[in-house]
């Protein structure tokens, strides 16, 4: 325990300039975590030792967390990058002769996507205008964290009904909800020192619907993890585990506030 609060207060110190700077610095940042938590997966999937896929994969992950006026952009968008790498990738099974599988491209395709649309809009949301930016993302933060926070203690005050034994043994029905109730507490308290122009039954209702996101999020990791026979998804952080052990939940939370358009693109 005191190597994870260790751990978390040291990450919060060196994260929170960037999140206040935005910018370019930020921006940096948020491709290194991002590289980070894509080759967690590769090496999850003990794929890591193929070069090539693994370099092609960076090329997509980087072209998603891109913004679109890059050079030669109008020429050359997005998406068709994307289709000759996909291309590449598929190329690259002949000559391996199958060593490296159609399954082994569909799960670099998965798990680039997987991260890098997370990542894409973490970048969107501080990308916003300087208030209102630095705003968002402290809220999806905020409710990542009360969420985490709530499920621990409730878990282990009422904790009886396991919630999914066979993915994530530890977790509980009661701290599900217990998560779910103190987001909703530090979102109505947050609403009302900074509002947001939405009133306070649409603030519930999307901190509710946010932080079962983040909660599946969490369980999607469990799940990888449990799959591929790991315990963590990396050792960057002590007492953490990996990038993936904790940004899991944001990256189900955050693309949701977009597509609800809590947040605007």
């Amino acid at each position: 325990m005191k190597q994870r609060t260790i751990t978390a207060v040291l990450a919060l110190l060196v994260f929170l300039p960037f999140i206040i700077i935005g910018g370019w610095p930020f921006d940096i940042l948020v491709y290194i975590i991002a590289t980070v938590g894509l080759m967690e997966l590769i090496r999850m999937r003990n794929i890591a030792d193929y070069a090539i896929p693994s370099i092609l994969a960076l090329f997509i992950l980087w072209l998603i967390l891109m913004q679109n006026h890059y050079p030669f952009a109008s020429y050359f968008p997005k998406s068709e990058w994307i289709t000759l790498i996909i291309l590449l990738l598929l190329a690259y099974t002949v000559l391996v002769k199958n060593k490296f599988t159609f399954d082994h491209v569909g799960f670099i395709l998965l798990a680039t996507f997987y991260v890098g649309i997370g990542f894409f809009y973490l970048i969107e949301t501080r990308d916003g205008s300087r208030v209102e930016g630095l705003k968002n993302i402290f809220f999806a933060f905020l409710i990542v964290w009360s969420t985490d926070t709530g499920a621990y203690l409730f878990g282990r005050a009422f904790g009886k009904r396991k919630l999914w034994p066979t993915i994530s043994p530890n977790k509980t029905v009661e701290g599900a909800v217990g998560g779910i109730i103190l987001a909703c507490v530090v979102a109505g308290i947050f609403h009302l020192i900074t509002p947001f122009p939405h009133n306070m039954l649409a603030v519930i209702l999307v901190t509710i619907a946010a932080s079962i996101f983040g909660q599946v999020g969490d369980l999607v990791e469990s799940a990888l993890k449990r799959n591929y026979g790991v315990k963590d998804s990396g050792n960057i952080l002590p007492g953490h585990g990996g990038i993936l052990d904790r940004f899991d939940s944001l990256l189900f939370v955050i693309p949701l506030l977009h597509i609800i358009q809590f947040f605007p693109s």
